[in-house]
């Protein structure tokens, strides 16, 4: 018999044998164990990195930024001793671009119109402006005709069958005394009417 404490499920003291083998199994369990362990640490891991991307990278498109107009266009008007057009707009529509710039010598007021079908209309007011400029403008746009829209009359530049017409697809100008105002888009004809009735309405007040 070996001399050692009894084991309860032997009845009797482990054999050198028993001893080893039990000792063996045990740091097989333990090995296991932690191997799991290791295994769910990095599945956690994982999952966290995988969470973190898409929080980051996808993303709900931002709403985009709708700009008070009005509001720049007093500033504006202060800044060149001059009222600049500052027409109503339907409430669907919205601004996302509105500042002073400048071209060739003449100063430029511009506003970017979103319509509510999500097109773009430009409103260019160019002050003391001359054909370079208005040709610069509308990227020499060729040809047009004559149109009244709310009793004004404007020239009509439509490009909607050229290819390289970018943003200058459509455009109606017209001049008062000390300014010539541009509206430049790829609207429809529907919307280019709504912007230059407010257009002329402005001009009349």
């Amino acid at each position: 018999m070996t001399d050692g404490p009894i084991v309860a499920n032997l009845g009797r003291p482990e054999t050198p044998d028993e001893r080893a083998a039990r000792v063996a199994e045990s740091r097989r369990k333990r090995r296991a164990n932690q191997t799991v362990r290791n295994l769910v640490g990095s599945l956690i891991a994982s999952f966290a990195i995988v969470a973190f991307l898409l929080l980051v990278v996808v993303r709900p498109d931002p709403t985009p930024e709708t700009i008070d107009y009005s509001a720049v266009a007093v500033e504006v008007s202060a800044s060149l001793g001059t009222d600049v057009v500052t027409p109503v707009v339907p409430p669907s529509w919205s601004a996302n671009r509105a500042e002073l710039t400048g071209s060739g010598g003449v100063d430029e007021w511009i506003v970017g119109f979103i319509t509510d079908d999500d097109s773009f209309i430009a409103l260019l007011q160019g002050f003391d402006a001359n054909p370079t400029w208005l040709a610069s403008a509308l990227r020499s746009p060729g040809a047009s005709d004559s149109v009244t829209i709310a009793g004004r009359e404007w020239q009509r530049y439509d490009r909607r069958d050229d290819d390289d017409a970018g943003l200058r697809e459509f455009a109606l100008v017209t001049e008062t005394d000390t300014s010539t105002i541009v509206l430049y888009g790829t609207a429809a004809d529907a919307a280019f009417a709504v912007l230059a009735t407010a257009v002329a309405a402005e001009l009349e007040d």
